[in-house]
């Protein structure tokens, strides 16, 4: 399963030359990663109240093309992996009035108790979102 979310670059997220800065596309990955969450029914807030949190342990990126300011964009997210000890979530940005690829990235969470912040078994702490994710990102590749 792929989730999009839309984007519009604010003002903001450019440089003097109208492109975005590279330091905004994570902030557009966790976007795409909180829209994929809550469209699998485990929103990050529900989560961390029943216990589990999500650090990040690693980022990738990669860039092929500039976004401009007011470009709309959409960012597609899908697990590529899910463990009893961490998640990859994969993401692409395109540009919606040419279809063309910007970036594409990756993010890799471990699965850490919000009280200890000690690693977690999520197959065991959550099994039905554990399996469903499973499910779907075989699905996808």
């Amino acid at each position: 399963m792929k989730t999009k979310s839309s984007i519009t670059v604010r003002y903001a997220e450019t440089d003097k030359m109208g492109i975005v800065h590279h330091s905004v596309y994570p902030i557009w990955f966790e976007i795409g990663r909180t829209d994929f969450m809550k469209h699998m029914g485990m929103p990050y807030s529900i989560m961390e109240e029943t216990g589990v949190m999500t650090p990040l342990t690693e980022l990738n990126c990669k860039y092929y093309l500039p976004a401009y300011y007011e470009d709309e964009l959409t960012v597609e997210t899908w697990v590529s992996k899910i463990t009893a000890a961490r998640i990859v979530f994969e993401y692409s940005v395109k540009r919606d009035k040419d279809e063309k690829l910007l970036s594409v990235g990756s993010t890799c969470h471990g699965f850490v108790s919000s009280n200890t912040f000690r690693p977690v078994n999520i197959k065991k702490e959550m099994p039905g979102i554990f399996e469903a994710i499973q499910n779907l990102s075989l699905i996808h590749i």
